[in-house]
């Protein structure tokens, strides 16, 4: 399966209840699929599903799966901090219709590479799907290595690494050395156009859930080969971006929802509310993404 375009990690609503909110999903999806996206992928960190219970997480995979169009890809997330626990979540996500998962690092207990290519193995050996490694050292405490990507560059149920390191020299490094192996999935998101440049033909993107028409539009005019008209479009995305990247991401991400008109609710405990200030910048920067 090859991958392409811009895919939201998905927000989870929320209701002033703290449920999960169905038909807010819903609207919120609609208007994201009229943007252009490519597909869907719930339960992510965006997703907050380190927050949710397994009934929950089941539920917003069957809602995804049945919204989703048959020529749109489906990619669930199915963390744990364990490989048992990752196994059971990835063959009830296969059991309900998604043949690939996103996978990080298993967090707190930071595995050694070796520990950690026996665990890949593992879910891919149990469960038969497609993976899609997620490198994230600042928020997981380790980096996929370059020898663990050699072990399984050829193993065709690897189907590429979402790259949220936000070095590009190891994008550079992926595209040099897996092309047509493991493909380079965009996941530093304020160095989207970059990584682009070095072969990203998708987008795993958070930003996507709150500023989806900017970055599908990025996304068509890199392809085209309007560079000139992508790099401004960069620069004009690029301070949102930036300072989603600088804390409360998840937050931030539906405090944008809410500026478009689509209201997801606030994050779950222990994530906390933005204050005025956080806001007052945030909306400032989205400002000429709102008017886009």
């Amino acid at each position: 399966m090859k991958l392409s375009g811009v895919m939201p990690a998905l927000v989870t609503p929320f209701d002033a209840n703290n449920k999960v909110d169905f038909k807010a999903l819903e609207k919120h999806m609609l208007n994201l699929r009229a943007a252009g996206v490519t597909g869907w992928v719930p339960l992510g960190s965006t997703g907050e599903y380190f927050s949710m219970s397994n009934e929950e997480r089941e539920e917003v995979l069957r809602f995804v799966k049945d919204f989703a169009n048959d020529n749109e890809y489906l990619i669930a997330g199915t963390n744990a901090p364990a490989t048992r626990e990752v196994i059971e979540n990835t063959a009830k996500a296969k059991e309900i219709g998604y043949d690939t998962v996103l996978l990080a690092t298993p967090f707190y207990t930071r595995p050694t590479q070796e520990e950690l290519l026996a665990h890949y193995r593992a879910v891919l050996d149990e469960t038969g799907v497609n993976l899609i490694l997620y490198n994230y050292p600042p928020k997981d405490g380790i980096e996929i290595s370059f020898d663990l990507m050699d072990a399984l560059a050829d193993d065709p149920r690897v189907l590429g690494i979402k790259e949220s390191s936000g070095v590009l020299q190891r994008a550079i490094d992926i595209y040099s050395r897996y092309k047509g192996r493991i493909d380079l999935v965009s996941g530093s998101d304020d160095v989207a156009l970059d990584f682009m440049f070095w072969g990203a033909d998708t987008w795993i993107c958070g930003p996507a859930n709150c500023m989806a028409k900017a970055c599908c539009d990025l996304d068509r005019t890199y392809r085209s080969g309007e560079l000139e008209k992508a790099r401004e479009m960069m620069a004009t995305l690029y301070r949102a971006m930036n300072i989603l990247e600088s804390g409360k991401f998840v937050q931030k991400i539906k405090y944008g929802c809410e500026l478009q008109g689509t209201p997801v609710g606030k994050a779950r405990a222990p994530l906390g509310e933005l204050t005025d200030e956080e806001k007052k910048a945030f909306r400032a920067a989205m400002e000429p993404i709102l008017n886009w």
